[in-house]
């Protein structure tokens, strides 16, 4: 599909400054350098009549963005660097507002890209908006609203320094409850912005040293390198695959006390199907294989986090695990999704004893093999679709546009709730066809 977009308006949505200087903490930090959250959220019309015309819903995506910015005020703040001490802080004073781009695009066609597999990810890319994030200051939050043939798309970018993916969609569910006039919904918990109580050992002295490690050459920011334009698919595992898999690994490993979660399942099948599609060209029986993923810091009581970070933190609050296995327990035919799962439980297990342990994720993971190494990111528990009901329904599709490396896999509840998961993967055209049958079959 060939697609261009053409820019209707570019505004600002702009708040009441708020008077906090919020310095990041540790947590934040190592995010500096990640390149943006650009999420997309699509909306068919199906000719139902639910659908208002585009200005209307223009405008009440702007008046209700304005509302929910003034409970969110780190949104609307620029990221800048203090000199003088050599912290970076999100400034939430400098009252120029956030960008607002309204656009036109009906050359790419809303129910394709909301029902297809595999991602248009040129289209994708048209409507999501940009932040210029490679030096400081820099905005936290743009949003795009696109016309589609037969439906429209919103857009945000989000610096990944401000938020994490839980963060994410605290925002969008609050922005989407003011826009339908849900009021109860939209000023509900208040969260918490303070990162000061982010307290890990080592304290700002660390954020420092995070910040010159990372970012020597503050206010200039090298970002993590990508591999942009890589195909991208999305599988749908419903609440009976996941029982099936999960009664499966019982089966394998001779015991229900030991039942995987729904993260541990899914990561072990998307794992298992990572290795085999790169087996034997690019990963022999006797490699090391990885597998990265996060775990919320929020409401943990152990591993120096004193006192417990509230779950209504808004911000980036995330540790590193990481998993290890050999490739020759993954490839084995009988029992490697079990070995794989037991590989992950490990490592979860760990990360509930000792979040912190890989707190700093970004120097384990620049010395992984990155053609052995594949990353989950997302969770399972987030209600993307329950969420993103704007007044006009739930939208038809949802997803993360900056998938930044092949062996990327992104976790979100699937529509429709009931316990199943959207799994989309970035893979190298070469292994894609190749993960996505060892995936499917284990489907079947």
């Amino acid at each position: 599909m060939t697609s261009t977009t053409k820019i209707l308006e570019d505004s600002r949505v702009v708040v009441p400054p708020s008077p906090p200087l919020l310095k990041l903490s540790a947590l934040d930090a190592t995010w500096l350098i990640v390149p943006l959250i650009q999420r997309v959220v699509l909306f068919v019309d199906n000719g139902d009549g639910d659908h208002p015309p585009f200005a209307s819903m223009v405008a009440s995506l702007r008046a209700s963005l304005a509302l929910t910015l003034a409970r969110f005020p780190p949104l609307a703040g620029r990221i800048v660097f203090l000199p003088s001490t050599g912290d970076v802080a999100i400034d939430c004073s400098d009252g120029s507002g956030v960008r607002f781009v309204v656009a036109d695009c009906q050359g790419a066609d809303a129910a394709s890209l909301a029902g297809g597999a595999d991602h248009d990810v040129a289209a994708f890319k048209l409507l999501v908006p940009e932040l210029e994030t490679n030096a400081l200051p820099a905005e936290a939050l743009a949003v795009q609203v696109t016309r589609l043939k037969g439906g429209v798309a919103v857009g945000v970018a989000m610096h990944h320094a401000v938020v994490d993916g839980r963060s994410v969609w605290t925002f969008l569910e609050a922005w989407a409850a003011a826009c339908r006039g849900d009021t109860a919904a939209a000023d509900g918990a208040v969260p918490e912005f303070d990162r000061a109580v982010v307290k890990v050992p080592g304290g700002e002295e660390l954020v420092r040293s995070t910040l010159r490690k990372y970012a020597p050459d503050l206010p200039l920011v090298t970002k993590f390198p990508v591999a942009p334009g890589l195909p991208r698919r999305t599988f749908t595992m419903t609440a009976q695959h996941i029982r099936r898999q999960k009664q499966r690994i019982d089966d394998l490993t001779g015991s229900s006390a030991t039942t995987p979660s729904t993260f541990v399942t899914v990561a072990a099948l998307a794992w298992v199907s990572f290795v085999r599609s790169k087996h034997p060209i690019v990963i022999s029986i006797d490699h090391d294989v990885y597998l990265s993923f996060f775990v919320d810091c929020r409401g943990r009581r152990c591993g120096g986090i004193d006192p417990p970070i509230s779950e209504d933190y808004f911000g980036t609050c995330l540790s590193g695990c990481l998993a290890r296995a050999t490739a020759r327990d993954l490839l084995a035919e009988d029992n490697g999704v079990a070995a794989a799962a037991a590989a992950i439980q490990k490592e979860v297990r760990r990360a509930g004893e000792d979040p912190l342990a890989l707190w700093d994720w970004m120097a384990y993971v620049r010395t992984l093999p990155r053609d052995r190494a594949m990353n989950v990111s997302g969770s399972t528990r987030f209600q993307a679709y329950e969420t993103t009901d704007f007044g006009w329904g739930q939208s038809s599709r949802t997803e993360l546009v900056t998938m930044n490396r092949s062996g990327q896999v992104v976790l979100v509840a699937a529509k429709g709730g009931g316990g199943g998961v959207q799994t989309s993967v970035c893979m190298h055209p070469d292994h894609m066809d190749g993960f996505s049958s060892h995936f499917v079959k284990f489907l079947d």
